[in-house]
């Protein structure tokens, strides 16, 4: 497979890093091996810094990068440079990636709002779904991981931080009012594994441009979650513009793309 910016696909079964790998890589994918590996060490420092700011151990969270828009070949750069958690947040560009980059030892997270048409092709691919946001989703989640017959799927109710109690499916994400509710289907449903909580900083209502206070709020609702489910431990929060205040707020999976892969208009 090739694109236009960096020739032949540089994934194999081998694993990363690989010598001869690396050896083989075209000007333009070593540039970009480069770039890559710059951005992640910044990115890495930044959450070095905000666990230690916190009083929190480095490995408590994880680094999930962020890929959409971007082609398979910068994931397989990733890969080489020790990234192990990607995730896409549309199944029509995510799985012909997962696909190309089959071979590659990657954990693949769902962070996007989630059809209920693209459910099949999603658990073919996707270990994590952070987007759990209604029962109608957990029936179909459960139904395609049962006919796939594929290890649980990880779920993680989509908190939207700005919604009421019984407002409506036009957006995504539940009230925080309605999170016991879906954490207790999804913990009962056949096929599925409650993993916790994920929720994107909110752009409207009381808690909008102020990301501590809301990923404060999440952590009260995720200890609430972990006191009916022990198991459900992960807080997926924070992004590029605010992986520390979710770090200092208990977050243990940050979402980071542009910081690491940098602006790029959406592919086409």
């Amino acid at each position: 497979m090739t694109n236009d910016i960096y020739g032949p696909f540089p994934g194999n079964a081998a694993g990363f890093p690989d010598e001869t790998w690396l050896k083989a890589l075209t000007e333009g994918q070593r540039a970009r091996y480069e770039e890559l590996g710059t951005n992640l060490d910044v990115v890495e420092r930044r959450i070095v810094d905000a666990c230690a700011a916190a009083g929190r151990a480095r490995d408590e969270v994880t680094l999930v990068v962020v890929t959409k828009t971007y082609p398979a070949e910068d994931t397989a750069l990733l890969a080489g440079l020790g990234v192990t958690d990607v995730a896409e947040n549309r199944d029509q560009d995510a799985a012909p990636k997962a696909e190309q980059c089959r071979n590659l030892p990657l954990d693949w997270h769902f962070v996007g709002q989630l059809q209920t048409n693209k459910v099949r092709s999603v658990v073919r691919y996707a270990n994590h779904v952070h987007s759990v946001d209604r029962l109608r989703l957990v029936e179909s989640l459960s139904a395609a991981v049962l006919k796939a017959e594929r290890p649980e799927l990880g779920c993680l109710v989509q908190v939207a931080l700005d919604k009421e109690h019984g407002e409506g499916g036009h957006r995504a994400g539940v009230a925080p009012e309605d999170v016991a509710a879906l954490t207790d289907a999804i913990a009962d449903t056949p096929g599925l594994r409650l993993d916790g909580v994920m929720t994107v900083a909110p752009l409207s209502g009381p808690l909008a441009g102020d990301p501590a206070r809301a990923f404060a709020r999440l952590a009260e609702i995720a200890t609430a979650v972990r006191t009916a489910h022990p198991a459900a431990t992960m807080v997926s929060a924070g992004m590029s513009g605010d992986l520390e205040q979710a770090i200092a707020a208990g977050a243990t999976h940050v979402r980071v793309g542009t910081a690491v892969l940098g602006v790029r208009s959406p592919l086409r």
